[in-house]
């Protein structure tokens, strides 16, 4: 009779074990045996239908593309919350996980929708226990929807079809942190970072295919000049224990981003990162005395199989943040107060990077990639193929340190002319406290003097990048009503650095914002005086 009652059960058991969802809840690669990737029609359905199933969820557009479409933020929280000043309220972290920067790199756009049921409607609603979620799921929307074949060779056609890469614009959204040129990046920062101020920001990509072994790689904010604590709580805690409990969990081998070089031989003894400019959005974020991870799904593998690794760690993120809020929001605010102190006890004496170098960091012993073979040619060389087979090398040293070329005196503030009323408004969409003076007023510091100006031939993003050399002049200067000043005792110092700099390899002179000025003064034969003041001497 006890076998019976338990045989009757079991299929009830199975059940309720089992998830099923409704056809208006189930993705679109889902559907399609995962031959296609959503359109931004099928992920506004999709956010429609499971808003209207859960009153812990709701939507919002942080702005609308140039082409007329929304660019939907769903915010996922056991509050039920609806604005930004209804979240801080909570005292809780927001993280924020964005997907599709990169509008052929689809897997994170897919994998935030699959997370959204599973929060909201499934077994992971203990996930909004101690945070508040914030999901972009297709952050360049109208460049998702221009589909065609062979725009990703190294995926394989996997899905068929996928999106451009630059917004409407031509733009590059993942370079434009600086700059911020792009009607995304102005609405995500006015709409989502400046008011929601999220504690963590998660950025999903895919490589674009270098045969590494690893299912994904990842790499933290490289934060140059900015704040050391959020770098190294991510890059030397946090990143580390999820690789460890994916690999435990579900036998993904996930590791630090990279690519190595056929041109240096094989076997590889190099794996480079990217580079440490503010412009990648990840980046920018350590600057701003926040925790931030880049993703990246590995291109060579199946649709299926990046979703699968990317739902995986986007996950594992969750699980350590949720479990971590308190850890998380204490080592961002010593960030923020120590980044403060520092300006207010040395302003005027210490220096910070201004120019940076790629270095070693470390050695990797267990490195994983296909393995590449020489094949004679007929003229007598060879070139490196590809095998099937997977091997581990040891000794591979991995470059993903950055080590100062060029530093700068950090200032007490900075005076800019009123006439430069473009370089107070970037600031301004930063989030900095730019203020306008009210009366005439004299100042000791230094300015820049430019002796050599140069802008690369090449075109990169609709910019002939620029640098200037040359050396600092100290100087006692009058400045008017007008003008504008910026203080440094404040919690984005470091980021106000990184942009007002004469030599900043990614500030606002390199994205050519004083070009017309600096070449009038070079027409004319003049000393070319870079037109920010940096004071040097408080009151």
């Amino acid at each position: 009779m006890r076998i019976l009652i338990l045989l009757l059960l079991f299929p009830i058991l199975t059940l309720t074990a089992q998830q099923s969802w409704p056809d208006e809840l189930t993705t679109t690669p889902e559907k399609s045996n995962f031959v296609k990737t959503s359109s931004h029609a099928d992920v506004m359905a999709f956010i429609n239908a499971i808003t209207s199933k859960s009153e812990n969820v709701f939507m919002f557009s942080m702005g609308t593309s140039k082409e007329g479409k929304q660019i939907p933020v769903v915010v996922l929280s056991k509050d039920k919350i609806k604005t930004a000043t209804e979240a801080k309220a909570t005292g809780k972290p927001v993280v924020y996980i964005q997907g599709n920067i990169h509008a052929g790199e689809v897997e994170g756009k897919e994998v935030l929708q699959i997370l959204m049921r599973e929060i909201l409607l499934g077994d992971k609603k203990h996930l909004l226990d101690n945070q508040i979620i914030l999901f972009a799921p297709i952050y360049n929307t109208d460049s998702n929807d221009k589909m065609e074949k062979g725009r990703r060779p190294s995926q394989e056609d996997s899905p068929l079809e996928v999106g451009l890469r630059e917004n409407s614009q031509g733009l590059d959204l993942n370079r434009d942190g600086m700059k911020m040129e792009a009607i995304e990046t102005q609405a995500l920062f006015a709409s989502v970072l400046l008011p929601w101020d999220p504690q963590v920001f998660v950025d999903l990509h895919t490589t674009n295919g270098t045969w590494h072994a690893y299912s994904l790689t990842w790499a933290p904010g490289y934060q140059s000049s900015g704040h050391p604590a959020v770098y190294e709580y991510v890059n030397n805690k946090m990143l580390p224990e999820i690789t460890s409990v994916v690999k435990s969990k579900y036998d993904l081998n996930f590791g630090p981003f990279g690519d190595y070089y056929l041109r240096e031989g094989w076997p590889p003894k190099n794996f480079y990162t990217y580079n440490h400019h503010p412009r990648y959005l990840v980046n920018q974020f350590g600057l701003r005395n926040r925790l931030s991870i880049l993703s990246e799904a590995f291109a060579h593998e199946r649709f299926y199989q990046r979703i699968h690794s990317t739902y995986r760690f986007v996950s594992e993120i969750l699980e350590y943040t949720n479990t971590h809020a308190t850890e998380i929001i204490e080592t961002n605010k010593r960030a923020e107060s120590e980044t403060i102190a520092e300006m207010q006890a040395g302003a005027g004496k210490i220096k910070k990077g201004v120019r940076f170098k790629m270095a070693p960091l470390k050695k990797l012993d267990n490195f994983i990639t296909y393995d590449y073979i020489q094949k004679l040619k007929a003229d007598g060389g060879f070139e490196y193929i590809r095998t099937g087979k997977i091997s581990s090398y040891k000794d591979v040293t991995y470059h993903a340190k950055f080590e100062v070329v060029t530093d700068a005196t950090v200032p007490h503030g900075y005076i800019i002319p009123a006439r430069f009323s473009n370089i107070a408004e970037n600031l301004r969409m930063h989030g900095i406290k730019v203020e306008t003076l009210t009366k005439s007023t004299t100042l000791t510091g230094e300015f820049f003097q430019i002796d050599k100006f140069e802008k690369a031939k090449q075109a990169f993003q609709g910019h002939a990048m620029a640098q200037a050399d040359g050396k600092f002049v100290s100087a006692t200067k009058k400045f008017s009503r007008g003008d504008f000043k910026v203080e440094m005792n404040q919690p984005l110092a470091n980021l106000i650095f990184y942009l007002l700099e004469a030599q900043s390899d990614d500030g606002l002179l390199t994205w050519n914002f004083f070009d017309e000025y600096i070449e009038k003064a070079k027409s004319e034969n003049k000393p070319v005086e870079y037109p920010v003041f940096k004071i040097i001497k408080s009151k």
